[in-house]
């Protein structure tokens, strides 16, 4: 049986990638659960530094396949509930940074899957489609969240009420991707921008990840008062006795090594 989604590991990046090609990586049940367990596989995985998710073939993630669905007398709210949610949820809360790597159209639940990433990368002929106004629903699946906060009510609505296609250009502009490659090389210049974020600090990221997402619905005062608390966290970390003595030292900071082999090296 094919698998929903593949694994490969290389220079601490783990890419996860989306593998109905003949659909268009619509999702299914099947899709969508696999993708959850492997994420949270990939965060108790210590060698995992950073996560990407993709799409085989031409798409990204053309969103709910609805044929899977049709004739399964589950309700929407039961459906959400159960397969997506619970996958938005785990990419927002994992550990480590995740890279949604859109390679094709990202239509529906996909449009909202490619938002979810800490950072997205295009591929120059990918697109964006908050597409279930066609379908007389609702945007799903964080869209409501993630969109206004990129773009602003006003244009967010525009997007979801119209069902504009948005393309890599103006995706850019509009700040719902970090960086647009050609789609000859993307999956290796992806492959270069995750690994070159993997040899970041991965627990300062881990941090940073938690603090930002808790600033999107605190106060200030709370804020600064989380700052506080992770910050102790983060200086009392090997990583960042490393980056002062690299500092002091004057060369580019390891964090790879992990705190044994840098007291071996010391």
């Amino acid at each position: 049986m094919e698998q929903p989604v593949l694994v490969a590991d290389r220079g601490g990046v783990r890419t996860l990638t989306l593998n109905r090609e003949d659909r268009l990586n619509a999702a299914n049940n099947a899709l969508i659960l696999s993708l959850t367990d492997e994420l949270r596989r990939a965060d108790a995985d210590e060698g995992v530094r950073v996560v990407v998710i993709t799409g085989a073939g031409r798409g990204f993630c053309a969103g709910q396949d609805l044929g899977d669905v049709a004739g399964q007398g589950t309700s929407f709210t039961e459906h959400l509930h159960q397969t997506y949610n619970p996958l938005i949820r785990t990419i927002r809360a994992l550990g480590k940074p995740v890279i949604t790597a859109v390679n094709g159209v990202a239509a529906g639940a996909g449009a909202s899957l490619a938002l979810a990433g800490d950072l997205r990368l295009w591929a120059q002929g990918a697109l964006l489609v908050e597409v279930f106004s066609n379908i007389a629903l609702i945007p799903d699946s964080g869209s409501t969240w993630f969109l206004p906060r990129l773009v602003g009510y006003n244009r967010a609505f525009e997007l979801m009420a119209l069902a504009d296609r948005v393309g890599a250009d103006e995706a850019l502009r509009l700040g719902l991707c970090e960086a647009v490659f050609p789609d000859e090389t993307f999956r290796e210049d992806v492959q270069r921008y995750a690994e070159r974020l993997a040899a970041r600090p991965a627990n300062a990221l881990r941090l940073t990840k938690q603090a930002l997402s808790a600033a999107l619905s605190s106060t200030l005062d709370q804020a600064l008062d989380l700052e506080a608390e992770l910050q102790q966290e983060a200086g009392d970390h090997w990583e960042h006795a490393e980056g002062v003595r690299a500092f002091k030292e004057k060369r580019p900071a390891q964090f790879l090594g992990g705190a044994h082999g840098l007291q071996a090296e010391g």
